[in-house]
């Protein structure tokens, strides 16, 4: 009996399946794509919502602000790994509709409606909690908990409203702020983390293929064990052959007095 065999990656199919089968009726992005749908972006201060008539097409804000409010969702705070969702990530795709915006289109357009955001995300907050969406789960330690129909997360008062609102405004100022300083510190890293990947996998393939010949090497002696230099010892013999080399031009070297 064999194990279960996955298809195979380079085949073509004759009816292609939609994306929209991989995402569910009751998938949380269904609900942030309604959500900004249903706003109106040029009231809330989004720039750039009316396309411009000349020049190379644009990002519409409504899809960059779908993508922030699903990184918002799901604690994804850095404008690349917010590109690299659009790559790879099923509800991502579906969310944009294929769009792969790079990550400076992402950072940029945050910085220009900073403000706009602000706005946004709150009514967002405001709306979940009425809805009892996205945390408002009952956690049972001991028993079952059932909410009652008049409960503080059901009554609404103008001071509980407030102070609701208020919170809400310092949690997303916080949030605000880690993504400035996400992306921050990646732009003064300048793409290294993928230069050094690069160079990590290149150094295991390296290090593969010579252990390969070792085997190979020892097969054909007949021999099961071997031992490196350190690099200690490596580095105390090189600094003994270049005192040997100073001792040696200062011999060789005649004396001027």
């Amino acid at each position: 009996m064999t194990h279960l065999s996955g298809h195979d990656r380079s085949q073509l199919l004759l009816l292609p399946e939609a994306i929209d089968d991989y995402v569910g009726p009751d998938n949380p992005v269904r609900f942030i794509d309604a959500f900004v749908d249903g706003l109106d972006l040029a009231a809330a201060s989004f720039i750039h919502v009316e396309p411009k008539v000349t020049g190379r097409p644009g990002y519409a804000p409504a899809d960059l602000l779908k993508l922030y409010i699903y990184g918002y969702l799901n604690r994804v705070r850095s404008s690349r790994r917010l590109e690299a969702e659009t790559h790879r990530n099923i509800e991502v795709i579906w969310l944009l509709r294929h769009l792969k915006p790079d990550f400076k289109t992402i950072a940029d357009f945050r910085r220009d409606n900073r403000n706009a955001f602000r706005h946004v995300f709150r009514e967002f907050v405001l709306l979940c909690r009425q809805l009892d969406l996205f945390g408002r789960e009952l956690l049972a330690v001991d028993g079952t908990r059932i909410k009652a129909v008049n409960n503080k997360d059901r009554n609404f008062t103008r001071g509980s409203l407030t102070q609701f609102i208020k919170a809400a405004d310092a949690k997303l100022e916080d949030y605000l702020q880690r993504l400035d300083k996400s992306d921050a510190t990646e732009r003064a890293t300048g793409g290294s983390r993928v230069k050094n990947l690069a160079e990590k996998i290149a150094a295991i393939r390296e290090r593969r293929e010579r252990h390969k010949d070792m085997l190979a090497n020892w097969t054909r002696r007949g021999r099961t064990r071997s031992r490196l230099p350190t690099p200690t010892a490596e580095r105390w013999r090189r600094i003994r052959m270049s005192r040997w080399a100073i001792t040696c031009r200062s011999l060789s070297t005649p004396s001027t007095s």
